[in-house]
């Protein structure tokens, strides 16, 4: 028998929501595969009352980076918490109006809006001085040689591939726009939030904010926004219907319902790997560390049934 479902939910998109590792990244393909996202989750938000989505915008703000650097003898380039602001309203409005259609059609009228999400992090985090998340396209040793001489950037080089820029990925420590969420979802309508991580800002000595470069990872930034929230769930769709133990070996184990005190001994003994698993996991944990029912990690197809607890890999106390 499935469990009661609750009131408030985060549902965290993975990247194959939006965009196909063998696609261009055209406006038709990214609507093609948001239209089919929303179609599967359309029935299943018609249960809960209150529902804030977030996605990825990995390839996204990478194409718009290359854009910048095509177009920069005729237009000025644009800093990165800025091409951040405009994946997050490029996504928005295609998942807004996609799933706003897909209601329309179950013969439900429900509102769809999107929040262009900032999020504070700590000028002095660690990850200021050791910069790790890759951004933007590959470019030969030359280019990356003047980038790094220039303008002071970090590049490192992946065999086999060129040369990528690198920019921190510090902790979030708060959504700015978390009132403006909670009024719109206590008034009914499903928000798109925290697109990508967020936008990095820092608050500055004088009470402002400002933009930093850097990239906050998605699920941890999904996990600061349910906590923020108060949200009962946080769901987090991926590729896979569960997450397993000793993955890819003849002796792998699926994981199903769990305390987050065994998952932490998992993570201990290194079975979620930083570049895969790892961040979901850390997220679902520290959701339920801080108080939430439940971290669920299963596929977009399977979300249903892992919200009824039949299927998925569900954290909790």
């Amino acid at each position: 028998m499935g469990r009661t479902l609750k009131k408030r939910i985060v549902v965290a998109l993975g990247g194959n929501a939006i965009l196909r590792s063998n696609e261009r990244g055209t406006v038709e393909e990214q609507l093609r595969n948001v239209r089919e996202t929303c179609g599967r989750l359309a029935s299943m938000l018609t249960q809960w009352y209150q529902v804030v989505i977030t996605h990825g915008n990995g390839p996204q703000v990478g194409n718009i980076l290359i854009q910048n650097e095509a177009g920069k003898d005729k237009v000025p380039a644009m800093p990165l918490d800025v091409c951040g602001a405009e994946s997050q309203g490029l996504i928005g409005y295609m998942i807004q109006r996609s799933l706003r259609d897909e209601l329309f059609r179950l013969g439900k009228t429900r509102t769809v809006a999107s929040v262009v999400t900032q999020v504070i992090v700590d000028d002095n985090d660690q990850a200021f001085h050791r910069p790790t998340k890759p951004v933007g396209p590959f470019y030969d040793k030359g280019y990356a040689d003047e980038q790094m001489r220039t303008k002071g950037e970090h590049w490192v080089e992946q065999q086999g591939k060129g040369w990528r820029k690198v920019v921190p990925s510090p902790e979030p420590l708060e959504i700015v726009e978390t009132e403006a969420i909670l009024s719109l979802i206590n008034s009914g309508i499903i928000v798109v939030a925290s697109g990508g991580g967020g936008i990095p800002v820092i608050r500055k000595k004088d009470g402002g904010l400002e933009g930093v470069e850097a990239v906050i990872d998605k699920d941890l930034a999904a996990q600061r926004l349910a906590g923020d929230i108060d949200a009962d769930i946080l769901l987090i769709l991926t590729d896979v219907e569960s997450v397993m133990l000793r993955f890819g070996q003849p002796d792998q184990a699926v994981l199903r319902d769990v305390s987050a005190v065994e998952v932490r001994r998992y993570q201990e003994e290194g079975h979620f790997p930083d570049g895969s698993m790892g961040p979901k996991v850390e997220a679902a944990l520290r959701f339920v560390e801080s108080g939430g029912d439940a971290g669920i990690i299963t596929s977009l197809s399977s979300a249903h049934e892992a919200l009824k607890g039949k299927i998925g890999t569900r954290i909790m106390e």
